[in-house]
């Protein structure tokens, strides 16, 4: 059985084959105590050979996504799914918190199709954002994209993420429509209203999925500097 390494913000565990790598408020991997995420939400077992990932919790879902943004799974409820690529990123929302583990193996082959057994949705190609667009993104990706020594991050509200571009409220709010829209056009769930989903949800899914598909990156940060600076020095604001 090849090796697992589980990185959680440093934390490094190496899950016995022989036993179930419990991951949730309480477990082997203990994330916090926030109250929206399950004690038990995600098993990793070894099975049949390989790795598998289960979401056990109740409510929550999880997404698994290789280093190179190729394959997107979604893991609903009683869901699971085999680490089919060396490095692998889980990641998860509870309430408005976002989490990223890395699953480490090696030798296990990559396998570019659809791998957990119907239940999961898969993305590849995420679409093409234009420059103001994506500005939007990483504008509310930014905690996240920085985050150090941490598992979690709080996504910034529509009016902090404008003032941190330096655009006017309605400038942004336009951007974030458009950019949702067109991902609900490729199938991403969890972007439109409707009941159940307040803005807040709206921004936690479309952050949780531009970073797990590498649709925006840390090394995009540069952009959102760089945006920000030259707007408040036009307004003469210092920065």
């Amino acid at each position: 059985m090849t090796p697992l390494v589980v990185d959680f913000a440093g934390e490094l565990y190496e899950p016995d084959p022989a036993v179930v790598f419990e991951i949730g408020r309480s477990g082997d991997l203990e994330i916090d105590d926030n109250p929206y995420l399950h004690r038990r939400f995600i098993e990793i077992v070894a099975a049949d050979g390989m790795w598998w990932v289960a979401n056990v919790g109740s409510r929550l879902a999880a997404h698994l996504t290789d280093r190179h943004g190729v394959l997107r799974t979604t893991l609903a409820s009683g869901a699971r799914a085999p680490l089919v690529f060396p490095e692998t990123l889980l990641t998860f929302t509870a309430g408005s918190s976002s989490y990223e583990i890395l699953l480490s193996t090696q030798g296990t082959p990559a396998v570019p199709s659809r791998s957990d057994d119907g239940h999961g949705d898969t993305t590849i190609a995420p679409p093409a954002l234009t420059e103001s667009q994506k500005l939007a993104v990483i504008a509310l990706a930014e905690p996240l994209l920085k985050r150090v020594g941490t598992g979690a991050s709080q996504v910034p509200s529509a009016v902090e993420a404008a003032a941190r571009l330096g655009w006017p409220q309605t400038r942004f709010n336009r951007k974030l429509d458009n950019v949702c829209d067109k991902l609900d056009r490729a199938g991403v769930s969890g972007l439109r209203g409707g009941p159940g989903n307040n803005a807040a949800n709206r921004r936690v899914q479309l952050v949780e999925y531009a970073v797990s598909t590498l649709l925006v990156t840390s090394a995009d940060l540069p952009l959102l500097q760089a945006e920000a600076r030259a707007n408040h020095e036009q307004k003469g604001e210092p920065r």
